[in-house]
């Protein structure tokens, strides 16, 4: 399998262990990522706001960077995933306002296509489950991860709304954390917040509100047995991690639980060092979590 790769803003900034883990699961599980050096931020919705021309401008050029390679795309950030499908569908609904974007896009020779021939654009969750698959997946594990207890963390943003998501295509996506957690060998935990909003949308504007979401959510899963988190998405990680020991003020109460980047769990069931995955520059501790693995080992 080959993917032209945009690895976002994101994960070569606050969280460069995710753009690390990502190119050792990839290469362990025989996935070509061709990186998308020149692309650019989606605007994560917030460009949007202010202009949506812009940043439809922005997605566009993403996607002609990526159709230029012949392949489909592959995203690690499921807030991307939910901008860049809203510029999509307009792009694709439009014929006229499409001809306009690529006009301003022929200044450097490129031009997005709606007919380019299986042009896709999908998050690693999602390939990992519609395109490489679940008992490929399996095959590939060498370290099972039995008896780690993994809270899965969505986002919004792969979520809803399902109609520009592709959910009438793929019903199960809202369960596809699930299904990778057990194919690694680990224990599903269910808990209240594993489908709610991290609350880094609302960060800059209301913090309190930001924090208390993103602590109640790691308290619940704490309450409900969890070893850690895992979640397909930089941007709640920084809210649930990087913000954890704010939101434990705000909470009022001790929290201290793992969150994992998605390539992260998978690096680990396929038999990476915590250390190679870049665990140890979490801010919330992941010892608790490469103890397991070691006692695995």
């Amino acid at each position: 399998m080959k993917l032209a790769y945009w690895p976002g803003c994101v994960s070569r900034g606050f969280t460069p262990e995710l753009h690390g883990s990502t190119a050792l699961a990839a290469d362990a599980l025989g996935i070509e990522l061709v990186t998308l050096d020149r692309a650019n931020c989606t605007g994560a919705g917030v460009i949007a706001e202010h202009n949506q021309e812009l940043a439809d401008t922005l997605n566009a050029r993403t996607f002609a960077l990526a159709q230029e390679t012949g392949l489909s795309m592959m995203n690690i950030c499921s807030t991307c995933q939910g901008a860049q499908s809203e510029c999509q569908e307009r792009l694709d609904a439009d014929a006229s306002y499409r001809a306009h974007i690529n006009e301003t896009l022929s200044g450097e020779g490129l031009a997005y296509s709606k007919d380019a021939d299986g042009f896709t654009n999908k998050n690693f969750l999602w390939v990992l489950v519609e395109d490489y698959g679940l008992d490929k997946l399996a095959e590939k594990v060498k370290r099972p991860l039995e008896g780690l207890r993994v809270g899965p963390f969505y986002g919004c943003y792969v979520l809803r709304p399902k109609t520009r998501l592709g959910y009438d295509e793929h019903p199960d996506r809202d369960l596809y954390l699930e299904q990778v957690i057990e194919v690694l060998g680990g224990t599903v935990v269910d808990y209240d917040g594993a489908r709610r909003c991290c609350g880094f949308p609302v960060i800059t504007m209301n913090k309190e509100t930001s924090l208390r979401q993103a602590g109640t959510h790691v308290g619940d899963a704490i309450d409900a047995g969890a070893d850690c988190l895992v979640t397909p998405c930089p941007l709640c990680h920084l809210n649930l991690d990087m913000q954890q020991p704010e939101a434990a003020k705000v909470v009022g109460r001790d929290l201290g639980l793992a969150v994992l980047h998605l390539p992260q769990l998978v690096g680990l069931a396929l038999g990476f060092d915590p250390k190679q995955l870049g665990m140890p520059k979490h801010i919330a501790s992941t010892i608790a979590v490469e103890d397991r693995v070691a006692a695995l080992a």
